[in-house]
């Protein structure tokens, strides 16, 4: 029988949590390399130095992320961590940054601990980066052996960023659940994809609880036990999932449905990834037949401020207008662990049956 390892995500969550860096990563050395996008480290980054003030801890040069999470960067980045003898690396900003921070750590052959500034994905505890091209499309998913040594989450920061990250991060931790759970449906599952999935559980019930609040919370700028529940669910139940089932069982229909739909001319810089993936959870649904669930999400889902039609969304729903996206939809990687074949026609009536509910 194969052996396996499984790495759990260490993480720290509070409004004092820097204090904690010390302490954390102090063991893996003094030197560190500190990567984030400029309005990351405007908002967070002379909160870090003044945490590790006065420990052994010095931070040996602050570089600024770029615009997409690269292999270029990433080596550009680990190089410059051997040049300046860092001992780790600490990634500050949202999933681009932190991905290019994992992965120049990676390379590097150093640890690395990632400081979230937005909660719109969970990339700060994942072992994988998203890479693009440098033509900006997606290029490939970088695997990790195990996530960063640890995670600082900063609630504060986190309740001063723009509230629509904190509600598109809440759309894509949505999809985690279902997706999951339909992926997996009929498979008999090993030890750790069927305990990733009954933590992805912990990806929709606590947000049904608490997740407009803690969208008030945000935008109002204040710190709460709803805004904390929210970034749980966002940053550490869904990594816990992503680290822990089968790659299979991460994604399914609803991601599908983003990927196609960005191949609309301008749609992707239009709209955040998770509102995208959360539609995607509807079309899910109504594919599944599971009309009252389709119908609850769909209230929650315009409680928080999210699209729940192509019209919302300026798309015309169109069946010759959207061939390549109903194309993409059906073949894409995300659609081949399924429990049944979906076609084209089931995902264009799937549509048609969404964007009837608004009238």
């Amino acid at each position: 029988m194969n052996s396996y390892s499984v790495y759990f995500a260490n993480y720290s969550i509070g409004t004092d949590v820097y204090d904690q860096v010390p302490q954390v990563c102090e063991p893996f050395g003094s030197r560190a390399l500190l990567i984030g996008g400029e309005k990351a480290l405007r908002a967070a980054g002379q909160l870090l130095r003044d945490a590790i003030a006065g420990s052994r801890l010095e931070i040996v040069d602050t570089v600024l992320f770029g615009a997409d999470c690269t292999y270029a960067e990433i080596d550009h980045f680990a190089e410059h961590a051997r040049a300046c003898k860092a001992d780790m690396i600490f990634g500050m900003g949202g999933g681009k940054a932190l991905d290019t921070a994992k992965g120049a750590a990676y390379r590097a052959g150093i640890p690395v601990f990632t400081f979230p500034t937005i909660a719109a994905t969970c990339a700060a505890t994942t072992a994988l980066s998203v890479v693009y091209g440098e033509d900006g499309n997606f290029d490939s998913f970088y695997f990790y052996e195990r996530p960063a040594r640890h995670c600082f989450i900063n609630l504060e920061v986190l309740a001063a960023s723009p509230a629509e990250y904190l509600r598109a991060g809440m759309g894509d931790t949505i999809g985690k659940y279902f997706e999951c759970h339909f992926s997996a449906r009929g498979d008999q599952l090993s030890h750790s994809s069927a305990m990733g999935r009954e933590i992805s559980n912990l990806c929709y019930g606590p947000l049904l609880e608490h997740g407009v609040q803690a969208l008030r919370d945000c935008r109002e700028g204040k710190t709460s036990f709803a805004l904390e529940q929210a970034v749980l669910a966002i940053i550490v139940s869904t990594g816990m999932v992503s680290l822990m089932v089968l790659d299979d069982y991460n994604c399914a229909i609803a991601h599908s449905v983003y990927y196609g739909l960005v191949l609309l001319p301008g749609f992707e810089e239009r709209y955040l990834h998770g509102d995208v993936v959360a539609y995607g959870v509807l079309v899910q649904l109504a594919v599944d037949g599971q009309k009252e669930e389709l119908m609850r999400l769909r209230a929650f889902l315009t409680e928080l401020g999210i699209h729940t039609t192509l019209k919302q969304m300026d798309v015309t729903l169109d069946r010759e207008g959207l061939k390549a996206v109903l194309k993409e939809i059906v073949t894409g990687p995300d659609m081949e662990h399924i429990p049944y074949e979906v076609t084209e026609d089931m995902i264009y009536e799937a549509m048609e049956e969404v964007e009837a509910i608004e009238a």
